[in-house]
């Protein structure tokens, strides 16, 4: 598979989120690749948009296999959920379960008027009954490889495709 370019579909990205943004919104990355998307959404969106970020290590169902990723960080959410419209920001969706994680937190601290998903890349093999209503890429992965949103030094994204363990 030719690895799509990541600034590329970022820039989509921004593209199909512009519209939907309005007073009562607020964008919540999850940790590490969603937040690092919102984080430069935000810059580029500009104004008082309310933001936070989520780590939901601790509320995945599979906690017990994985354990703790060495990056574990406290989730940040420093506004009021109630009656907002989430924009819930992941880099890669794969099988739901981060996003259901990461719906069952958003909860703990309110009730949000919706939720709206939006991602880099849709890379299938979804299991649960969630879905990105937003995406830049849609593609067909084998369950053995693993589509990793990275970073360089200047903060510009890139993919790396590599085999699960």
């Amino acid at each position: 598979m030719n690895l799509p370019d990541a600034e590329t579909l970022f820039k989509g990205l921004i593209e199909q989120i512009k519209p939907i943004i309005t007073a009562d919104t607020a964008i919540v990355g999850i940790h590490s690749g969603g937040a690092w998307l919102a984080e430069r959404l935000l810059a580029i969106l500009g104004g008082d948009i309310e933001n936070g970020i989520l780590d939901v290590s601790f509320y995945r169902d599979d906690y017990n296999q994985r354990g703790l990723h060495n990056e574990t960080k406290p989730s940040q959410i420093p506004f009021d959920v109630k009656d907002k419209h989430i924009l819930l920001i992941d880099d890669v969706f794969y099988t739901g379960r981060t996003i259901r994680a990461a719906m069952n937190e958003l909860f703990d601290y309110g009730r949000p008027a919706s939720i709206t998903l939006a991602v880099l890349v849709n890379r299938g093999g979804r299991e649960l009954p969630i879905a990105p209503q937003i995406s830049a890429f849609n593609t067909e992965l084998e369950a053995s490889k693993n589509l990793q949103l990275l970073r360089h030094p200047d903060g510009t994204f890139y993919f790396t495709l590599e085999e699960n363990k």
